[in-house]
């Protein structure tokens, strides 16, 4: 089984940053992809940004020029660099990964973790 942990979730003011990482570990023997979703209070789940283990990526267009993604595929890691945050990035985040082992692709998710952005 793979798991995802993920750190750098809290509260920040407007304006503000935050970097947000994500470690896969497990039996994968491939990641084809990773990236975050999330969803705001009394909204439905939308992508964020994904990066291929190739290194191509793509942003929601509310987040372009603000967000960074990048990857560490030696680690299996993934990190989010929020910046200029605005109150409606607050949400729960969740990692993902897209993966093969032994020829199946499988998709993995972190438990979530609560980005707050204030006024």
């Amino acid at each position: 089984q793979v798991q995802l942990v993920e750190a750098g979730g809290g509260l920040v003011q407007a304006g503000g940053s935050l970097r947000l990482s994500c470690a896969a570990s497990g039996s994968i023997l491939r990641v084809n992809a990773m990236g975050w979703y999330r969803q705001p209070p009394g909204k439905r789940r939308e992508l964020v940004a994904a990066i291929t283990s190739g290194g191509s990526s793509n942003y929601a267009d509310s987040v372009k020029g603000r967000f960074t993604i990048s990857r560490d595929n030696a680690k299996n890691t993934v990190y989010l660099q929020m910046n200029s945050l605005k109150t409606e990035d607050t949400a729960v985040y969740f990692c993902y990964l897209d993966g093969s082992r032994y020829g199946l692709s499988y998709n993995y998710w972190g438990q979530g973790t609560q980005v707050t952005v204030s006024s």
